[in-house]
Protein backbone atom coordinates (compact mmCIF):
# COMPACT_ATOMS: atom_id res chain seq x y z
CA UNK A 1 0.00 0.00 0.00
CA UNK A 2 2.74 2.19 0.98
CA UNK A 3 4.62 1.55 -2.24
CA UNK A 4 1.43 2.35 -4.21
CA UNK A 5 1.23 5.84 -2.29
CA UNK A 6 4.80 6.66 -3.22
CA UNK A 7 4.60 5.51 -7.01
CA UNK A 8 1.05 7.85 -7.09
CA UNK A 9 3.08 10.71 -5.95
CA UNK A 10 5.24 10.86 -9.03
CA UNK A 11 2.57 10.87 -11.26
CA UNK A 12 1.40 14.49 -11.82
CA UNK A 13 -2.06 14.21 -12.65
CA UNK A 14 -2.60 11.12 -9.72
CA UNK A 15 -0.89 13.83 -7.39
CA UNK A 16 -3.54 16.56 -8.25
CA UNK A 17 -6.09 14.40 -7.48
CA UNK A 18 -4.75 13.64 -4.43
CA UNK A 19 -4.18 17.27 -3.59
CA UNK A 20 -7.92 18.10 -4.16
CA UNK A 21 -8.97 15.45 -2.61
CA UNK A 22 -7.07 16.47 0.78
CA UNK A 23 -8.00 19.72 0.27
CA UNK A 24 -12.21 18.67 0.31
CA UNK A 25 -11.48 16.58 3.61
CA UNK A 26 -9.68 19.82 5.27
CA UNK A 27 -12.90 21.80 4.33
CA UNK A 28 -14.90 19.18 6.10
CA UNK A 29 -13.14 18.91 9.32
CA UNK A 30 -13.17 22.92 9.29
CA UNK A 31 -16.88 22.83 8.52
CA UNK A 32 -17.52 20.32 11.31
CA UNK A 33 -16.31 22.65 13.94
CA UNK A 34 -18.22 25.52 12.28
CA UNK A 35 -21.31 25.96 15.11
CA UNK A 36 -24.93 26.65 14.08
CA UNK A 37 -25.92 30.03 14.78
CA UNK A 38 -28.46 30.52 16.96
CA UNK A 39 -27.93 27.23 19.15
CA UNK A 40 -26.75 26.68 22.87
CA UNK A 41 -23.79 24.17 22.51
CA UNK A 42 -23.73 23.37 25.95
CA UNK A 43 -27.29 22.42 26.67
CA UNK A 44 -26.57 20.22 23.44
CA UNK A 45 -22.96 18.59 25.50
CA UNK A 46 -24.93 17.83 28.74
CA UNK A 47 -28.23 16.08 26.98
CA UNK A 48 -25.91 14.19 25.34
CA UNK A 49 -23.84 13.27 28.19
CA UNK A 50 -27.03 11.72 29.94
CA UNK A 51 -28.12 9.50 27.03
CA UNK A 52 -27.55 6.09 27.94
CA UNK A 53 -27.61 4.30 24.89
CA UNK A 54 -24.95 3.89 22.28
CA UNK A 55 -27.09 4.84 19.24
CA UNK A 56 -26.03 8.75 19.35
CA UNK A 57 -22.16 7.77 19.93
CA UNK A 58 -22.46 5.35 16.45
CA UNK A 59 -24.23 8.30 14.94
CA UNK A 60 -21.64 11.02 16.19
CA UNK A 61 -18.66 8.64 15.18
CA UNK A 62 -20.80 8.52 11.30
CA UNK A 63 -20.48 12.52 11.51
CA UNK A 64 -16.99 12.94 12.96
CA UNK A 65 -18.36 14.80 16.00
CA UNK A 66 -20.17 17.52 14.16
CA UNK A 67 -23.45 15.85 15.61
CA UNK A 68 -22.19 16.86 19.28
CA UNK A 69 -20.59 19.93 18.29
CA UNK A 70 -24.13 21.04 16.68
CA UNK A 71 -22.22 22.26 13.66
CA UNK A 72 -23.79 22.78 10.25
CA UNK A 73 -22.55 19.86 9.13
CA UNK A 74 -24.40 18.10 11.45
CA UNK A 75 -26.61 16.08 9.69
CA UNK A 76 -23.57 14.78 7.65
CA UNK A 77 -24.14 12.38 4.83
CA UNK A 78 -26.24 10.17 6.57
CA UNK A 79 -29.23 11.77 4.52
CA UNK A 80 -27.60 10.61 1.52
CA UNK A 81 -26.67 7.16 2.70
CA UNK A 82 -30.58 6.38 3.49
CA UNK A 83 -32.04 7.86 0.36
CA UNK A 84 -28.82 5.45 -1.73
CA UNK A 85 -30.53 2.71 0.33
CA UNK A 86 -33.67 3.64 -0.35
CA UNK A 87 -33.92 4.27 -4.08
CA UNK A 88 -31.64 0.53 -4.32
CA UNK A 89 -34.71 -0.99 -2.70
CA UNK A 90 -36.82 1.03 -4.57
CA UNK A 91 -35.43 0.09 -8.13
CA UNK A 92 -35.96 -3.84 -6.91
CA UNK A 93 -39.97 -3.17 -6.15
CA UNK A 94 -40.47 -0.43 -9.30
CA UNK A 95 -40.42 -1.50 -12.20
CA UNK A 96 -39.69 2.08 -14.15
CA UNK A 97 -36.61 2.54 -11.97
CA UNK A 98 -35.44 -1.05 -12.76
CA UNK A 99 -35.33 -0.26 -16.16
CA UNK A 100 -33.79 3.50 -15.71
CA UNK A 101 -30.79 1.29 -14.01
CA UNK A 102 -30.44 -0.95 -17.12
CA UNK A 103 -30.37 2.10 -19.60
CA UNK A 104 -26.55 2.54 -19.11
CA UNK A 105 -25.26 5.73 -18.24
CA UNK A 106 -27.99 7.58 -19.04
CA UNK A 107 -30.41 5.65 -16.18
CA UNK A 108 -28.04 5.85 -13.69
CA UNK A 109 -27.48 9.55 -14.37
CA UNK A 110 -31.32 10.12 -13.73
CA UNK A 111 -31.34 7.51 -10.61
CA UNK A 112 -28.13 9.94 -9.16
CA UNK A 113 -30.39 12.48 -9.63
CA UNK A 114 -33.47 11.36 -7.51
CA UNK A 115 -31.60 10.02 -4.95
CA UNK A 116 -29.84 13.88 -4.71
CA UNK A 117 -33.68 15.35 -4.34
CA UNK A 118 -34.42 12.20 -1.96
CA UNK A 119 -31.28 13.18 0.18
CA UNK A 120 -32.69 16.87 0.42
CA UNK A 121 -36.24 15.74 1.27
CA UNK A 122 -34.60 13.39 3.80
CA UNK A 123 -32.14 16.15 5.44
CA UNK A 124 -34.96 18.62 5.40
CA UNK A 125 -37.29 16.48 7.87
CA UNK A 126 -34.32 15.59 9.94
CA UNK A 127 -33.64 18.88 10.43
CA UNK A 128 -36.83 20.09 10.92
CA UNK A 129 -37.46 17.16 14.13
CA UNK A 130 -34.26 18.32 15.57
CA UNK A 131 -34.82 21.82 15.30
CA UNK A 132 -38.07 21.58 16.41
CA UNK A 133 -37.57 18.61 19.06
CA UNK A 134 -34.60 19.70 20.65
CA UNK A 135 -35.60 23.22 20.40
CA UNK A 136 -38.80 23.03 22.73
CA UNK A 137 -36.10 21.57 24.82
CA UNK A 138 -33.68 24.39 25.40
CA UNK A 139 -31.24 23.86 22.50
CA UNK A 140 -32.14 27.28 20.86
CA UNK A 141 -31.03 30.14 22.55
CA UNK A 142 -34.47 31.86 21.54
CA UNK A 143 -37.42 29.73 20.58
CA UNK A 144 -39.04 31.20 17.84
CA UNK A 145 -40.19 30.57 14.38
CA UNK A 146 -36.88 32.66 12.83
CA UNK A 147 -34.67 30.16 15.66
CA UNK A 148 -36.39 27.16 13.58
CA UNK A 149 -36.23 28.37 10.23
CA UNK A 150 -32.51 29.22 10.50
CA UNK A 151 -31.28 25.76 12.02
CA UNK A 152 -33.47 23.53 9.39
CA UNK A 153 -31.91 25.26 6.49
CA UNK A 154 -27.93 25.43 8.09
CA UNK A 155 -28.33 21.59 8.68
CA UNK A 156 -30.34 21.46 5.37
CA UNK A 157 -27.29 22.98 3.32
CA UNK A 158 -24.84 21.57 5.46
CA UNK A 159 -25.95 17.87 4.51
CA UNK A 160 -26.21 19.34 0.65
CA UNK A 161 -22.63 20.48 0.26
CA UNK A 162 -21.26 17.37 2.13
CA UNK A 163 -23.20 15.32 -1.09
CA UNK A 164 -21.69 17.82 -3.48
CA UNK A 165 -18.28 17.62 -2.23
CA UNK A 166 -18.34 13.65 -2.08
CA UNK A 167 -19.48 13.84 -5.86
CA UNK A 168 -16.69 16.15 -6.84
CA UNK A 169 -14.32 14.05 -5.06
CA UNK A 170 -15.79 11.20 -7.10
CA UNK A 171 -15.21 13.23 -10.23
CA UNK A 172 -11.58 15.08 -9.91
CA UNK A 173 -10.13 13.10 -6.68
CA UNK A 174 -9.75 9.29 -6.24
CA UNK A 175 -11.82 7.13 -4.95
CA UNK A 176 -15.77 7.21 -3.71
CA UNK A 177 -16.34 11.07 -2.83
CA UNK A 178 -19.04 9.89 -0.18
CA UNK A 179 -17.24 6.79 0.93
CA UNK A 180 -14.14 8.86 1.29
CA UNK A 181 -16.00 11.50 3.32
CA UNK A 182 -17.91 8.84 5.83
CA UNK A 183 -14.34 7.59 6.36
CA UNK A 184 -12.09 10.28 7.28
CA UNK A 185 -15.33 11.27 9.97
CA UNK A 186 -14.64 7.70 11.52
CA UNK A 187 -11.02 8.12 11.36
CA UNK A 188 -11.61 11.65 13.07
CA UNK A 189 -12.46 10.12 16.61
CA UNK A 190 -10.14 7.06 16.46
CA UNK A 191 -7.19 8.87 18.70
CA UNK A 192 -9.44 10.05 21.16
CA UNK A 193 -11.40 6.66 21.36
CA UNK A 194 -7.35 4.54 21.53
CA UNK A 195 -5.93 7.19 23.67
CA UNK A 196 -9.31 6.41 26.06
CA UNK A 197 -8.71 3.04 25.81
CA UNK A 198 -4.69 3.66 27.35
CA UNK A 199 -5.97 5.63 29.89
CA UNK A 200 -8.19 3.36 31.06
CA UNK A 201 -6.20 0.16 30.67
CA UNK A 202 -2.49 1.13 30.05
CA UNK A 203 -1.63 4.57 32.23
CA UNK A 204 -1.44 4.62 35.86
CA UNK A 205 -0.91 0.70 36.19
CA UNK A 206 2.24 -0.86 36.99
CA UNK A 207 4.58 -1.41 34.05
CA UNK A 208 3.84 -5.46 33.29
CA UNK A 209 -0.18 -4.86 33.83
CA UNK A 210 -0.15 -2.12 31.29
CA UNK A 211 2.29 -3.72 28.81
CA UNK A 212 0.13 -6.49 28.40
CA UNK A 213 -3.06 -4.12 28.49
CA UNK A 214 -1.17 -2.95 25.56
CA UNK A 215 -0.23 -5.56 23.79
CA UNK A 216 -3.91 -7.27 24.07
CA UNK A 217 -5.76 -3.86 23.05
CA UNK A 218 -3.07 -3.67 19.49
CA UNK A 219 -3.50 -7.40 19.02
CA UNK A 220 -7.50 -7.55 19.04
CA UNK A 221 -7.13 -4.11 16.79
CA UNK A 222 -4.64 -6.04 14.15
CA UNK A 223 -7.17 -9.67 14.46
CA UNK A 224 -10.04 -7.73 13.52
CA UNK A 225 -8.79 -5.71 10.81
CA UNK A 226 -7.21 -9.19 8.89
CA UNK A 227 -10.58 -10.67 9.44
CA UNK A 228 -12.51 -7.20 7.76
CA UNK A 229 -9.98 -7.82 5.03
CA UNK A 230 -10.15 -11.68 4.49
CA UNK A 231 -14.44 -10.67 4.87
CA UNK A 232 -13.78 -7.89 2.33
CA UNK A 233 -11.59 -10.13 -0.52
CA UNK A 234 -12.89 -13.44 0.06
CA UNK A 235 -14.51 -15.03 -3.00
CA UNK A 236 -15.79 -18.48 -3.93
CA UNK A 237 -14.92 -18.34 -7.66
CA UNK A 238 -17.49 -20.66 -9.70
CA UNK A 239 -15.71 -21.84 -13.03
CA UNK A 240 -17.50 -21.21 -16.41
CA UNK A 241 -16.73 -22.84 -19.69
CA UNK A 242 -17.97 -21.34 -22.82
CA UNK A 243 -18.94 -23.61 -26.09
CA UNK A 244 -16.90 -22.89 -29.13
CA UNK A 245 -18.72 -21.65 -31.65
CA UNK A 246 -18.11 -20.28 -35.52
CA UNK A 247 -17.98 -16.92 -36.58
CA UNK A 248 -17.92 -16.09 -39.86
CA UNK A 249 -14.10 -18.44 -40.93
CA UNK A 250 -13.23 -18.49 -37.54
CA UNK A 251 -13.78 -20.36 -33.96
CA UNK A 252 -14.65 -18.20 -31.40
CA UNK A 253 -15.04 -19.59 -27.63
CA UNK A 254 -14.08 -22.43 -25.95
CA UNK A 255 -12.09 -20.60 -23.36
CA UNK A 256 -12.58 -21.47 -19.33
CA UNK A 257 -13.65 -18.01 -16.94
CA UNK A 258 -14.67 -18.14 -13.54
CA UNK A 259 -17.93 -16.39 -11.82
CA UNK A 260 -17.05 -14.73 -8.44
CA UNK A 261 -18.97 -14.93 -5.66
CA UNK A 262 -18.25 -12.33 -3.16
CA UNK A 263 -18.11 -14.21 0.47
CA UNK A 264 -19.43 -10.97 2.21
CA UNK A 265 -22.27 -10.38 -0.46
CA UNK A 266 -23.62 -7.78 1.10
CA UNK A 267 -20.88 -5.21 2.69
CA UNK A 268 -21.74 -3.66 5.40
CA UNK A 269 -25.59 -3.25 4.59
CA UNK A 270 -26.75 -5.96 6.82
CA UNK A 271 -24.88 -4.39 10.08
CA UNK A 272 -26.29 -1.13 9.29
CA UNK A 273 -30.13 -1.69 9.16
CA UNK A 274 -29.30 -4.29 12.19
CA UNK A 275 -28.04 -1.33 14.51
CA UNK A 276 -30.73 1.19 13.01
CA UNK A 277 -33.73 -1.30 14.27
CA UNK A 278 -31.90 -2.26 17.50
CA UNK A 279 -31.64 1.43 18.36
CA UNK A 280 -34.45 2.73 16.91
CA UNK A 281 -36.56 2.60 20.36
CA UNK A 282 -33.77 3.99 22.37
CA UNK A 283 -33.58 6.80 19.75
CA UNK A 284 -37.29 7.82 19.98
CA UNK A 285 -37.66 7.77 23.76
CA UNK A 286 -34.36 9.87 24.23
CA UNK A 287 -35.76 11.97 21.61
CA UNK A 288 -38.99 12.29 23.98
CA UNK A 289 -37.69 12.20 26.65
CA UNK A 290 -39.32 8.99 27.58
CA UNK A 291 -37.23 6.72 30.43
CA UNK A 292 -39.71 4.30 30.56
CA UNK A 293 -40.94 2.02 33.70
CA UNK A 294 -41.43 -1.33 34.55
CA UNK A 295 -41.45 -4.33 31.77
CA UNK A 296 -40.68 -1.32 29.24
CA UNK A 297 -37.63 0.13 30.80
CA UNK A 298 -36.84 -3.81 30.69
CA UNK A 299 -37.08 -4.03 27.09
CA UNK A 300 -35.24 -0.16 26.84
CA UNK A 301 -32.37 -1.98 28.46
CA UNK A 302 -32.08 -5.35 26.24
CA UNK A 303 -32.03 -3.29 22.91
CA UNK A 304 -29.35 -0.88 24.69
CA UNK A 305 -25.66 -2.05 23.58
CA UNK A 306 -24.39 -0.81 26.86
CA UNK A 307 -26.02 -3.93 28.78
CA UNK A 308 -24.85 -6.59 26.56
CA UNK A 309 -22.43 -9.24 27.71
CA UNK A 310 -22.43 -7.47 31.00
CA UNK A 311 -21.47 -11.08 33.87
CA UNK A 312 -23.98 -9.10 36.35
CA UNK A 313 -26.68 -8.64 34.17
CA UNK A 314 -27.08 -11.32 31.61
CA UNK A 315 -30.38 -11.17 30.85
CA UNK A 316 -30.03 -8.31 28.59
CA UNK A 317 -28.01 -10.02 26.53
CA UNK A 318 -30.96 -11.62 24.66
CA UNK A 319 -31.00 -8.30 23.24
CA UNK A 320 -27.69 -9.22 21.65
CA UNK A 321 -28.72 -12.57 20.54
CA UNK A 322 -31.60 -10.46 18.39
CA UNK A 323 -29.02 -8.28 16.92
CA UNK A 324 -26.96 -11.27 15.71
CA UNK A 325 -30.18 -12.51 14.02
CA UNK A 326 -30.75 -9.57 12.41
CA UNK A 327 -28.02 -9.10 10.95
CA UNK A 328 -27.87 -12.79 9.90
CA UNK A 329 -31.37 -11.80 8.32
CA UNK A 330 -30.50 -8.90 6.28
CA UNK A 331 -27.22 -10.39 4.75
CA UNK A 332 -29.83 -12.65 3.37
CA UNK A 333 -32.78 -10.55 2.45
CA UNK A 334 -30.41 -8.02 1.21
CA UNK A 335 -27.94 -10.22 -1.04
CA UNK A 336 -31.43 -11.93 -2.37
CA UNK A 337 -32.82 -8.50 -3.96
CA UNK A 338 -29.83 -7.12 -5.16
CA UNK A 339 -27.58 -10.36 -6.60
CA UNK A 340 -30.33 -12.54 -9.31
CA UNK A 341 -28.91 -16.12 -9.70
CA UNK A 342 -31.64 -16.72 -12.33
CA UNK A 343 -30.67 -13.69 -14.39
CA UNK A 344 -27.34 -14.65 -14.37
CA UNK A 345 -28.22 -18.18 -15.28
CA UNK A 346 -30.16 -16.64 -18.52
CA UNK A 347 -27.10 -14.61 -19.45
CA UNK A 348 -24.65 -17.71 -19.00
CA UNK A 349 -27.30 -19.62 -21.19
CA UNK A 350 -27.50 -17.25 -23.90
CA UNK A 351 -23.74 -16.82 -24.34
CA UNK A 352 -23.26 -20.52 -24.40
CA UNK A 353 -21.43 -20.59 -21.31
CA UNK A 354 -21.95 -23.58 -18.79
CA UNK A 355 -20.62 -24.32 -15.45
CA UNK A 356 -18.62 -28.12 -15.82
CA UNK A 357 -20.97 -30.36 -14.67
CA UNK A 358 -24.36 -28.66 -14.00
CA UNK A 359 -26.85 -28.43 -16.97
CA UNK A 360 -27.90 -24.52 -18.10
CA UNK A 361 -30.74 -23.47 -17.02
CA UNK A 362 -32.63 -23.99 -14.15
CA UNK A 363 -30.20 -26.37 -12.53
CA UNK A 364 -27.73 -23.92 -12.86
CA UNK A 365 -29.97 -21.26 -10.71
CA UNK A 366 -30.15 -24.08 -8.02
CA UNK A 367 -26.73 -24.28 -8.27
CA UNK A 368 -26.25 -20.69 -7.67
CA UNK A 369 -28.80 -20.16 -4.85
CA UNK A 370 -27.29 -23.26 -2.84
CA UNK A 371 -23.66 -21.82 -2.98
CA UNK A 372 -24.82 -18.50 -2.02
CA UNK A 373 -26.41 -19.90 1.13
CA UNK A 374 -23.13 -21.20 2.19
CA UNK A 375 -21.13 -17.96 1.37
CA UNK A 376 -23.96 -15.98 3.01
CA UNK A 377 -24.30 -17.37 6.28
CA UNK A 378 -19.93 -17.49 6.26
CA UNK A 379 -19.70 -13.86 5.39
CA UNK A 380 -22.76 -13.33 7.80
CA UNK A 381 -20.70 -15.01 11.00
CA UNK A 382 -17.69 -13.24 10.19
CA UNK A 383 -19.40 -9.67 10.77
CA UNK A 384 -21.28 -10.26 13.47
CA UNK A 385 -17.77 -11.51 14.82
CA UNK A 386 -15.90 -8.20 14.05
CA UNK A 387 -19.44 -6.47 15.64
CA UNK A 388 -19.84 -8.60 18.74
CA UNK A 389 -16.22 -7.98 19.89
CA UNK A 390 -16.48 -4.57 20.96
CA UNK A 391 -20.08 -5.22 22.58
CA UNK A 392 -18.15 -8.10 24.48
CA UNK A 393 -15.46 -6.14 25.66
CA UNK A 394 -17.43 -2.96 26.35
CA UNK A 395 -19.52 -5.46 28.59
CA UNK A 396 -16.88 -7.54 30.18
CA UNK A 397 -14.29 -4.66 31.15
CA UNK A 398 -16.02 -1.53 30.95
CA UNK A 399 -14.02 -0.72 27.37
CA UNK A 400 -16.33 1.83 25.47
CA UNK A 401 -15.32 3.48 22.32
CA UNK A 402 -17.62 5.54 19.82
CA UNK A 403 -15.80 3.40 16.74
CA UNK A 404 -17.43 -0.13 16.64
CA UNK A 405 -16.77 -3.31 14.43
CA UNK A 406 -19.04 -1.17 11.65
CA UNK A 407 -16.74 1.53 11.53
CA UNK A 408 -14.22 -0.96 11.52
CA UNK A 409 -15.91 -2.89 8.22
CA UNK A 410 -16.45 0.66 6.09
CA UNK A 411 -12.37 2.01 6.86
CA UNK A 412 -11.35 -0.95 5.55
CA UNK A 413 -13.34 -1.54 2.75
CA UNK A 414 -13.03 1.97 1.63
CA UNK A 415 -9.10 2.19 1.81
CA UNK A 416 -8.36 -1.11 -0.18
CA UNK A 417 -11.26 0.16 -2.45
CA UNK A 418 -9.55 3.60 -3.09
CA UNK A 419 -5.68 1.84 -3.38
CA UNK A 420 -7.36 -0.65 -5.82
CA UNK A 421 -8.51 2.65 -7.77
CA UNK A 422 -5.52 4.18 -7.56
CA UNK A 423 -3.65 1.47 -8.92
CA UNK A 424 -5.51 1.10 -11.87
CA UNK A 425 -5.25 4.58 -12.38
CA UNK A 426 -2.04 4.05 -12.13
CA UNK A 427 -2.06 1.26 -15.06
CA UNK A 428 -4.05 3.60 -17.71
CA UNK A 429 -1.51 5.78 -17.88
CA UNK A 430 0.98 3.59 -18.64
CA UNK A 431 -0.61 1.86 -21.27
CA UNK A 432 -1.45 5.61 -22.20
CA UNK A 433 2.37 6.45 -22.26
CA UNK A 434 3.32 2.92 -23.83
CA UNK A 435 0.43 4.14 -26.66
CA UNK A 436 2.07 7.17 -27.33
CA UNK A 437 5.64 6.30 -27.91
Amino acid sequence: MLTTLKNAFKIKEIRKKLFFTFMMLVVIRFGSQLPVPGINRSFFADWFSQQTGDAFNFFDAFTGGSFLNMSVLALNITPYITSSIIMQLMTIAIPKLEEMQRDGADGRKKIASITRYVTVALALIESSAMAIGFGRQGLLQTYNVINVITVIAALTAGSAFLMWIGERITESGVGNGISIVLTINILSRIPQDITQLFEQFVIGKSIAKGAVAAIIIIAIIILMVVLVIILNDGVRKIPVQYAKKVQGRKMVGGQTTSLPLKVNTSGVIPVIFASSLMQLPVIVCSFFGITGTGVWAEILKGVNSNYWCNPKQLVYSIGLLVYIALVIFFAYFYTSITFNPLEIAENMKKQGGFIPGIRPGKPTTDYLNKVLTYIIFIGAVGLTIVCVVPYFFNGVFGASVSFSGTSLIIIVSVVLETIKQIESQMLVRNYKGFLND
